[in-house]
């Protein structure tokens, strides 16, 4: 009788060639990657193949049973969920409760999960609030920790680095801020684990680069959807947008038209059309073997380092931070120039990826407890903490992604009393940092 097993990421099937196997003439099997095993147990029941299946050696467990009392949403997403057959992707604003949603479907599963999450901070929350849910040890591969547990959770890396190793101990894979997933390395965690439920949640599923289209094969579909501007005021905190124009200095003035001249001759002589990221990217594919191309990418670079940088835009966070004393902000930008600038100028505390992580821990600390009023970040928090106390965020620089303009904005939403949250961007008059603005805005 044919036995499927698991081999290091993958499936042997005998001599039977399952959908997407192909013959290994090394051991005389056909092999497949992990992620097709409920395809070949589907095929083989329908075939009528009798067969042994030894391909998952989940960890010996209890039951899972937790107390938690969702909301409406919740429980409507977990049905999504579970008529899809354990697998696909839920997309829920920041400060909705997707951990809770996690925890639901593990209790669901009853299975040995891995939770995968992009941050070492995640890894550490998503450790605290499954051990209060379960009241059991969490394990955690991650930042030098390896204590594997039916409950484990793992930062992207260190699940991809030990996925032979772990491929088929957890029945339930939970993939936290899945659109990270597609991404080249990281999606050989979904194709070399055999886990035949898999969750994925996020409040951004598309990516710029579109690789998102890839989810359904290495999660299953999306599911279950709620935008911020359903939820806002309700389980979210009521929030408003509003964008500052500065002016550039004058000198500055003439060297971004300067630049921007050089760059839109070019564009135009070339008959190229810039309407999406797609066609950006083919023109940095150009650069690469045109001198004037590569002149013309250069030239639009500093002309937007120009407007996203200036002077001018410290001058009005200042004026903003003195006119909200008891408000408790975060401050994003695009460089760590920037951030470096303004911690510098108007003596607030930074955290970047240059941070240490004790000082980082510290810094966030501090804010939540009051002891900071502000903090001025890169891109790093744009995704990972969990601080309810901010109100205000004030956008100072950034691209022009939905998504990141999405999270920016979640990091002030989770309800805290009569909270209202305030966004507010500056940006430079008479620039191209204005369309940048007006694409992000889309993502609500």
């Amino acid at each position: 009788m044919l036995t499927l097993r698991y081999d290091k990421g993958t499936i042997l099937s005998g001599n039977v060639r399952t959908p997407h196997s192909s013959w290994d003439r090394s051991v005389g099997v056909y092999r497949s990657l992990a992620l097709h095993y409920p395809e070949a147990i589907r095929y083989l029941r329908e075939s009528g193949i009798p067969f042994e299946d030894r391909v998952l050696d989940p960890l010996p467990h209890a039951d899972f049973r937790a107390e938690v009392m969702p909301r409406a949403y919740q429980l409507e997403a977990l049905d999504a969920w579970l008529e899809a057959g354990m697998r696909g992707v839920v997309v829920l604003p920041t400060g909705s409760g997707k951990t809770l949603l996690g925890v639901l479907a593990i209790q669901e599963a009853n299975s040995p999960t891995l939770v995968v999450v992009p941050t070492l901070d995640l890894l550490e929350q998503w450790r605290e609030r499954l051990a209060e849910a379960f009241r059991q040890e969490i394990g955690a591969y991650g930042g030098g920790d390896t204590s594997l547990c039916p409950l484990t959770v793992a930062t992207y890396d260190t699940a991809y680095l030990r996925a032979e190793e772990l491929g088929n101990r957890f029945p339930l894979l939970v993939f936290d801020e899945v659109h990270h997933l597609p991404s080249p390395g990281y999606s050989q965690i979904a194709e070399l684990y055999a886990s035949p439920y898999r969750l994925g949640l996020t409040a951004t599923y598309e990516r710029e680069d579109g690789l998102h289209e890839r989810l359904p094969v290495l999660v299953g579909p999306k599911v279950y959807e709620r935008r911020v501007s359903e939820m806002a005021g309700t389980h979210l905190a009521p929030f408003s947008i509003k964008r500052i124009y500065v002016d550039l200095p004058p000198d500055e003035t003439q060297e971004y038209l300067r630049l921007m001249r050089v760059y839109r001759e070019f564009v135009r002589k070339k008959g190229l059309r810039m309407r999406s990221p797609q066609d950006f990217r083919r023109l940095v594919m150009m650069s690469g073997r045109d001198r004037e191309a590569r002149e013309a990418l250069l030239a639009r670079m500093r002309a937007m380092e120009l407007a996203l940088n200036s002077p001018s835009k410290i001058g009005a966070l200042g004026r903003i931070l003195a006119q909200n004393p008891s408000e408790r902000v975060l401050i994003f930008t695009r460089h760590n120039s920037l951030v470096y600038s303004i911690s510098s100028t108007l003596l607030i505390p930074a955290i970047t990826h240059e941070t240490p992580k004790e000082e980082r821990q510290r810094i966030l600390k501090k804010f939540r407890e009051g002891g900071y009023t502000a903090v001025v970040t890169s891109r790093v928090l744009d995704e990972g903490i969990d601080v309810p106390e901010a109100s205000l965020g004030i956008i100072l620089s950034g691209t022009g992604s939905k998504r990141e303009f999405v999270q920016r904005l979640g990091r002030l939403l989770r309800k805290r009393g009569e909270k209202k949250a305030r966004l507010i961007e500056i940006v430079s008059r008479l620039t191209d940092e204005s369309r940048l603005s007006a694409r992000r805005r889309r993502g609500v």
